[in-house]
């Protein structure tokens, strides 16, 4: 309960004790307040009563006593707390809030307000990289990140808002991915048909099953099983790139597994690459890695190599510069969503959370449909018995 403390006729004291520290010390909040002039003298006690209240519970529920670190000394314990994500994400996660540290980092949690995090974003848009400056996607990209540990902090109810959902930012510019053609599509995998394992079928698994690098190097061969004619194969594990540390395996890039089925032909080639490895192995007196994607000496290989061979047979077979291993998984992505399958079912098979990536990104599958959809109508209109070329009914 409250301690009131009479100062004089209209200020008063508050103080509310909140259990103990670690050391034995109690904790402890102060807070002075002066009444009104406009409260009449009998109504002081109770004023003061209701304002002791309010304070009590506060500082109960966390907003006063843990609203008093700093930011960084909170996001450094939110990012330990963090374990659903893949190393890589937590990597970017440390590398953006470094980045904010000496701006807003010695900032109390409570004191955070929105100007602080505009000013902020004015220094951040000063930034260059290689020479040009940052773009305004990336800038925002550095909010997010902030923005998900004020809600953490929200969570937690240390603060009341969080002042990151409070801007108004500008829009930025939208980065519409280049897809392969089907016809492209259907030329690459020819060209697959001539390349040495293990190309070949991580190539062929990234355009159908749409994982990403990360996933398909930590791939084990009992991730795969057979359900009737067709397989399944899970995808629960990423080993990724992470600045500084190297190579790095960890859980997908949400933390979620995810299952995907897999048609026979596929599966077949999984199989066959599986029996040349055995024999691989057997060859060179090793046992058969657990995992898919190894060497000669069943050494697991460097996801780099598989970008970097990639783009070189990008190159030599003439396809556009701006093609990557990542296209591989657009076009996965563009065809389940032109080829009708609702956004929710593909934002699972793709590994994503929910369905408002797909929206910002992939936004041509549906304008291809919204184009169908007007041809269809002209064929109705003007290709039926009983029109006329300019569209008049005779």
């Amino acid at each position: 309960m409250a301690s009131i403390k009479k100062i004089n006729s209209r200020k008063y004291k508050i103080t509310v004790s909140n259990g103990y520290r670690l050391d034995g010390r109690k904790i402890s909040r102060a807070k002075t307040i002066s009444v009104p002039a406009s409260v009449h003298s009998r109504s002081i006690a109770q004023y003061v009563a209701h304002e002791a209240e309010e304070f009590e519970r506060t500082v109960k529920t966390g907003y006063c006593e843990d609203g008093e670190m700093t930011f960084q000394e909170y996001a450094s314990r939110w990012l330990e707390r963090q374990t659903k994500y893949a190393p890589s994400t937590l990597g970017f996660y440390r590398r953006s809030l470094e980045k904010v540290y000496p701006y807003i980092g010695s900032v109390k949690l409570n004191r955070l307000r929105p100007i602080a995090l505009e000013n902020l974003l004015v220094e951040l848009r000063k930034r260059t990289f290689r020479g040009k400056p940052i773009q305004e996607a990336t800038v925002q990209k550095y909010l997010s990140v902030l923005s998900a540990v004020l809600s953490d902090a929200k969570r937690n109810e240390i603060i009341q808002k969080n002042p990151a959902r409070m801007i108004d930012l500008p829009d930025a510019p939208q980065k519409v991915q280049v897809i392969p053609s089907d016809e492209e599509a259907r030329e690459f995998l020819d060209i697959l048909a001539n390349e040495e394992e293990p190309y070949r079928t991580f190539y062929a698994l990234a355009i159908y099953t749409g994982c990403r690098r990360g996933e398909l190097c930590a791939l084990k061969w009992s991730d795969f099983t057979v359900d009737g004619y067709e397989g399944i194969l899970t995808v629960s594990r990423s080993r990724s790139m992470v600045p500084g540390a190297g190579v790095r395996e960890g859980t997908t890039k949400n933390g979620q597994a995810r299952t995907i089925y897999i048609s026979d032909d596929i599966m077949s080639l999984v199989q066959s690459y599986w029996y040349e490895k055995k024999q691989e192995a057997a060859m060179n007196r090793i046992p058969l890695s657990e995992y898919l994607f190894t060497n000669e000496r069943g050494e697991l290989m460097h996801p780099d190599k598989f970008t970097k061979h990639l783009r070189k047979l990008y190159g030599e077979n003439g396809f556009p510069r701006e093609y990557h291993l990542h296209t591989l998984r657009h076009y996965f992505v563009s065809t389940m969503l032109h080829n009708g399958v609702d956004k929710q079912t593909v934002a699972e098979l793709a590994g994503h959370g929910d369905t408002g990536f797909l929206e910002r990104t992939y936004c041509h599958p549906q304008m291809r449909l919204k184009q169908d959809a007007a041809n269809q109508l002209t064929h109705s209109l003007f290709d039926t018995p009983g029109s006329c070329a300019n569209g008049t009914a005779v």
